[in-house]
């Protein structure tokens, strides 16, 4: 397998994963490297049993996990993550309630918060994430529906 094709092909798929959970574009940048760096190392250990993409993003979440660990941060470890509704999503990149989605989004619980932000941010499609959490993939989209109305709920609330 070409890692330099994997690379491009894969970098910013990696890239926004790490972003959705870090919320940091420098921390994002560096583990993305490490991430393609270690996969370089494992490519021979890759059996096919799961899709390159969430192979990749299951080197990267160790990665980042490993990362904040150094930092001795462990309080920035996310419980789970979770997405955002359509409307949410719209918000998110057009209106000044982004502040406010991400401060509900922050609060959100496992694994609302990390399904949220792969599928948003991420953009990773429900099969994806189901693999990442070894669920079924109607049990990404619930998931999913759900962090969508906890976040439409705290902006009523809010």
């Amino acid at each position: 397998m070409d890692i330099e094709k994997l690379y491009q092909e894969y970098f910013l798929v990696v890239y926004r994963y790490i972003l959705s959970i870090s919320h940091d574009p420098l921390a994002a940048e560096e583990i993305t490297q490490e991430t393609f760096f270690k996969a370089l190392h494992k490519i021979d250990d890759f059996r096919g049993d799961s899709k390159i993409r969430v192979w990749l993003c299951q080197i990267a979440k160790n990665t980042y996990f490993d990362h904040v660990k150094r930092r001795g941060r462990l309080s920035e470890l996310p419980e789970e993550y979770g997405e955002p509704v359509p409307s949410v999503e719209e918000a998110l990149i057009l209106s000044a309630d982004a502040k406010e989605i991400h401060r509900i989004l922050h609060d959100l619980r496992e694994p609302y918060k990390e399904v949220f932000s792969l599928r948003t941010f991420g953009e990773l499609p429900f099969s994806d994430i189901a693999e990442l959490f070894g669920k079924s993939e109607s049990w990404a989209r619930v998931t999913y529906h759900r962090a969508r109305m906890m976040i439409k709920e705290g902006m009523k609330n809010g």
